[in-house]
């Protein structure tokens, strides 16, 4: 997908000389260090092909779009303080290297600078904006402790799992669209259908990433496959197994929970999950979520050519390998 290099080099770019302060140097090198270490740059993409779809011609949207990705890993630096994760992509995380105040401060600022990022625009705009980026942010920030909660209950239910994808992953695709919607005067209608497109199409990526995290190649992933398993994360594929679990089955769930063989714990978890067709169900609702993502795009008023960069879009978000 060439076009997404393009606009992915075009982030970086903007990220390269991103305007904040140098002093304290303890807090922004940080900042520095961890907006360096790569990513999709999806979410402020999302953004600008919002803009594109709706035929914004006069409106610069970067700052938006940046404003996005800025918030984005606001909360990638906080979620790692509060799982003790020690890399992300494979680099080391801001509160290993420095430590957890200075990463929660950090983490503060790019947060405000999002905010600053995001009014540079004309007022007419500024309500509109607040609104949709507030609700966001609230919802994600919601998302983050309804999954710190679940890992202490032993009675999560599959609905509850997918309110809290939708608040912590998906929702933030959905306001990402939204912003360049409302930058582009699209119709309410039109930005309630771009919106609902990104909030399907997150929760399809999440559920797809809760199969890739059982079945992926190892080479391919770019993490340890199975590390839900072996931190026991209520996952769609463990919530469904669960479920249909027959007694004998339960009792093999449980007597994995606190089993610290790593490798034995995975391949008897997903021995289970191949007996009882999780994958195949978890394929399905993936796809069910794709596919009402798609309606939703369908249903915006704009002409199907002009929709392409978003299916194309979709479809490689889609196509990971398994």
């Amino acid at each position: 997908m060439q076009d997404l290099k393009i606009l992915q080099q075009q982030i970086e770019r903007e990220l390269d000389q991103l305007q904040v302060s140098h002093s304290p140097d303890s807090l922004y090198e940080p900042i520095r260090y961890f907006l360096s270490i790569g990513g999709k740059r999806i979410r402020p993409i999302l953004v600008l092909l919002a803009t594109r779809l709706f035929g914004n011609k006069r409106e610069d949207v970067i700052n938006q779009a940046l404003a996005v990705e800025l918030f984005h890993n606001f909360t990638l630096v906080h979620d790692d303080i509060m799982d003790n994760a020690p890399l992300r992509r494979g680099i080391q995380t801001i509160h290993e290297k420095w430590n957890p105040s200075q990463a929660i401060l950090s983490g503060d600022v790019l947060m405000i600078v999002a905010y600053q990022y995001l009014m540079r625009t004309h007022a007419q705009y500024y309500e509109a904006l607040m609104t949709s980026f507030n609700k966001m942010a609230i919802e994600v920030c919601e998302g983050q402790q309804m999954d710190m909660d679940f890992e202490n209950r032993s009675d999560v239910s599959i609905p509850e799992y997918i309110e809290m994808i939708r608040l912590k992953t998906s929702v933030l695709l959905g306001c990402a669209l939204e912003i360049g919607a409302i930058i582009s005067d699209a119709s309410e209608a039109d930005k309630k259908n771009i919106y609902d497109f990104g909030v399907n199409i997150g929760l399809a990526f999440q559920i797809q990433d809760d199969i890739l995290d059982v079945y992926a190649d190892a080479d391919k992933f770019g993490k340890q496959v199975g590390g839900d398993i072996i931190s026991n994360k209520k996952t769609w594929l463990y919530l469904t197994a669960r479920r249909q679990a027959n007694e004998t089955q339960q009792a093999v769930f449980e007597a994995q929970m606190n089993n610290d063989r790593h490798p034995e714990k995975v391949q008897i978890i997903r021995d289970l999950y191949d007996d009882l067709q999780v994958r195949q169900s978890a394929e399905a609702e993936m796809r069910g979520y794709y596919e009402q993502a798609m309606e939703h795009l369908k249903s915006i008023s704009v002409d199907t050519a002009d929709k392409r960069e978003l299916i194309v879009l979709a479809d490689y978000l889609m196509g990971r390998e398994v």
